[in-house]
């Protein structure tokens, strides 16, 4: 299953500059998700951290995890944020950051569902840039009705 960036949006709430998936490239719903974010030299977050030797902040490509996390759970369940339900990123364990991620970089992303109990999602998760490995972490998320204007 794939999905360009605007079959993603109406899955994700967020949008430039915070959208950090750009396609999904393998799905099985309600199982697991690999997506990935081109890392570009003109991200916002470049001009400040660090101007004279980008990275990517690791808490970035927590979210850039969280996000596709957050696609695989919508899609699972064909739940989109303009029908009112969002998904709250409410923890991570196990983060292990093991090589920065700079520009030009296509940063992986991977995350399979490992356990979902009244609408909390834990995932397995797991980033990686041309095979080698950027990080590995346990993201939870909840799953919440909110009122659509």
């Amino acid at each position: 299953m794939l999905m360009n960036v605007e079959d993603i949006k109406e899955y994700l709430p967020q949008r430039y500059p915070f959208l950090l998936v750009d396609r999904v490239v393998e799905m099985e719903l309600g199982k697991s998700i690999v997506a990935y974010k081109n890392v570009t030299v003109n991200e916002p977050f470049f001009e400040g951290h660090f101007p004279s030797q980008p990275i990517m902040p690791g808490v970035l490509i927590i979210e850039a995890l969280a996000q596709a996390a957050g696609v695989l759970g919508f899609k699972s369940q064909e739940k989109k944020p303009k029908d009112g339900f969002l998904y709250y990123f409410v923890g991570a364990d196990d983060v292990r950051l093991r090589r920065p991620v700079v520009p030009g970089d296509r940063l992986q992303l991977e995350a399979e569902i490992i356990a979902n109990k009244r609408g909390i999602y834990k995932f397995a998760c797991r980033a990686t840039v041309d095979g080698e490995l950027v990080g590995t972490m346990t993201i939870m998320c909840a799953e919440r009705k909110v009122d659509v204007n």
